[in-house]
């Protein structure tokens, strides 16, 4: 999931005058055209006014020093400079970046994307116990595990922890903290990715239980590697917003910056790693993302990695939804989904071609931090499965090429044969890790029940559309209900549940509906505004932050991230811009509520992040993805 509001994923370069290469000397190469340097800044950089984070790209490493010193002299605040990186970190205005951008030396801009979290008997059901009892345990082989730390004396990892580090972004400005235990952006070594530290903390609870829960599958002593060794890496930040935490005090985000550290520490590491996990993500499921701004920056790295016999594995996302989200969609990372106990696919579980493997994510009970366990359910618990797997199956053939143990997981798992929207038949196959062990023939194929369609719109609707200019109605209040109205029935409820092992409880998800109905902005309005909706308040924050994955304008442009400053966007009514947010988040509401695409909907919002739009274009893209 990316977070615009910081760093998150128009364009306002039409009104930024050109200005001088940064420059050390005078012998610099010309100042590009202004046309050149607004092709290399992202569309709708710093649309809304203000600072933004940004990393910018260098045509090599041996650049970074000087541009960062040019840009520093004028007052742009340079927050990282990784040394031998072909980029740095910025927090700067438009005018400012505009003017960095025509540095020759300065090949991009975008900005620095955060991503969230993603959030069975499961080593029975792929064979891992079986695996367990032939001696197949990982023993030479580590997996890494780019999450949100670890519990380094929790009895399930066993003195296995063989490396630590932290790549952990800091902006004081938008109120994001280092997770380091030094309190610094970079921290390597024993103690580094410590999930016990302060600022893990909050409220009595432990934000950072995420990274203990997924190394505990993958490689703790009841994991499916018990025998391989652990690299724990911290990727992620405190962000201290409720503006972007979904009304929460804090949240935890992992940013492009720090990911990208990380990536290449694990690369240059002496470890025998045979698996890098990556139980985070978000944006639109695609089947391939390798062209976008953001896949062309993540590939190379993954095939670096793999290159050097390291598989990244991704979990595929949480979206109900066909495809897999970044980066499980770049093609040579291995996209993972989640299958429940009765060898189904789970209901929340991204599934489709992009999808590599299925393996167990629901109910999975793991380690957490303060030595205790706790279920939980989602991609992010299936990721780290096939992460395990690959290494026990290096450990048992070191010598063979990644890529042929990855397609051996393939050949030999399960077949899951199920249709997608348009009819087509697909099939995925679900972990099997004694079958790619022993060579074992697949199990017999399962259909999987397709998901069903989503309703038709009600064509008795008596409100078709909104009515902007309607502002009767309840007062906004900026904070969500504390008591909900009797629910409709709903698919699986929209929040991760944590639960201690004893007594032993369901987890549950946050995923799109499947009801198909689309509202009007009236309707939803109604629905946001406390307790005179039907739709509970978890369920509602819920499609929020599905609303913020998957779209380019929210929260950033409009922060809708809580019910009550969604009710607000939804009843604006003054300039075209807002109407168009309007009928954009009834969009995006619609879809998490689960109507159907969004080509539309990214149309519109094209127009809505360009300064040049006329009132007519505006008018056209509102209507445009307004319920019919």
């Amino acid at each position: 999931m990316r977070l615009r509001s910081l760093i998150v994923c128009a364009i306002l370069l039409a009104l930024v005058p050109a200005a001088p290469a940064f420059a050390d000397d005078p012998t610099s190469t010309p100042t590009p055209s202004p046309s050149a340097t607004q092709e290399k800044l992202e569309d709708g950089l710093a649309l809304t006014g203000g600072t933004v984070r940004a990393i910018v790209e260098l045509t090599d490493p041996a650049q970074n020093a000087p541009v960062a010193k040019q840009a520093a002299a004028d007052s742009v605040d340079v927050v990282l400079r990784p040394e031998s990186q072909p980029f740095m970190v910025v927090q700067g205005t438009a005018e400012e970046l505009a003017a960095l951008a025509a540095d020759s030396r300065v090949t991009s801009i975008h900005r620095d994307r955060a991503y969230p979290p993603t959030a069975a008997n499961n080593l029975t059901q792929i064979g891992a116990d079986q695996a367990h009892a032939q001696g197949f345990v990982g023993t030479g082989q580590a997996v890494a595990v780019l999450d949100t730390g670890i519990d380094e004396d929790h009895p399930n990892f066993g003195g296995r922890i063989v490396d630590e580090a932290c790549f952990s972004a800091v902006d004081e400005d938008s109120g994001v903290e280092s997770l380091c235990p030094n309190h610094q952006t970079t921290q390597t070594g024993k103690g580094a990715a410590d999930a016990m530290t302060d600022k893990c903390l909050a409220n009595g609870e432990n934000l950072c239980e995420h990274g203990s829960h997924v190394a505990g599958i993958a490689a703790g002593n009841g994991g499916v590697a018990p025998g391989a060794g652990i690299v724990a890496v911290q990727v992620f930040s405190r962000v201290n917003d409720e503006s972007v935490c979904y009304g929460e005090p804090s949240c935890l985000l992992a940013y492009e910056s720090s990911l990208r550290l990380a990536m290449d520490y694990v690369a240059a590491s002496a470890q025998p790693i045979a698996a890098v996990n990556l139980s985070l993500g978000g944006g639109l499921p695609e089947t391939s993302c390798d062209d976008s701004e953001e896949g062309a920056i993540f590939k190379p790295k993954i095939d670096a990695l793999l290159a050097k016999g390291i598989a990244t594995v991704v979990a595929a996302g949480n979206e109900y939804s066909e495809g897999a989200s970044f980066p499980a969609c770049i093609t040579s990372a291995v996209a993972v989904g989640a299958n429940d106990d009765s060898d189904a696919i789970a209901d929340f579980s991204n599934r489709g071609a992009g999808v590599d493997l299925f393996a167990p994510g629901v109910d999975i009970d793991s380690s957490v931090p303060d030595n205790k366990t706790a279920v939980y359910s989602g991609t992010s618990m299936a990721t780290p499965h096939v992460a395990g797997a690959l290494a026990l199956l290096k450990a048992q053939s070191p010598q063979s090429p990644m890529t042929e143990l990855i397609d051996k997981l393939k050949s030999t798992g399960r077949p899951y044969v199920y249709q997608v929207a348009d009819g087509t038949q697909v099939t995925t196959p679900r972990l099997d890790v004694l079958a790619a062990l022993t060579g074992s023939a697949p199990q017999p194929p399962i259909t999987q029940t397709p998901a069903p369609a989503p309703d038709d719109p009600d064509p008795s609707d008596p409100d078709p559309e909104p009515d902007p200019s309607d502002s009767s109605g309840p007062t906004p209040t900026p904070e969500p209900s504390e008591t909900n109205p009797t629910p409709v029935p709903l698919p699986t409820l929209t929040v991760t549940v944590t639960v201690t092992v004893t007594p032993k409880a369901p987890a549950t998800v946050c995923t799109r509906g499947t009801t198909g109905t689309r509202l009007t902005a009236k309707k939803w309005a109604v629905e946001l505004h406390r307790s005179t909706g039907k739709l509970p308040d978890a369920t509602l924050t819920c499609y929020l932050s599905l609303a913020q994955k998957a779209s380019t304008v929210f929260p950033e442009l409009t922060k809708a991230s809580t019910l009550g400053t969604a009710y607000r966007v939804l009843k604006a009514n003054k300039t075209n811009r807002a109407k168009l947010d309007a009928a954009l988040l009834t969009g995006w509401l619609n879809w998490a509520h689960g109507a159907n695409g969004t080509t539309t909907l990214k149309s519109a919002e094209k127009v809505r992040l360009t300064t040049k739009a006329t009132s007519a274009a505006l008018k056209k893209a509102a209507k445009s993805v307004l319920p019919k």
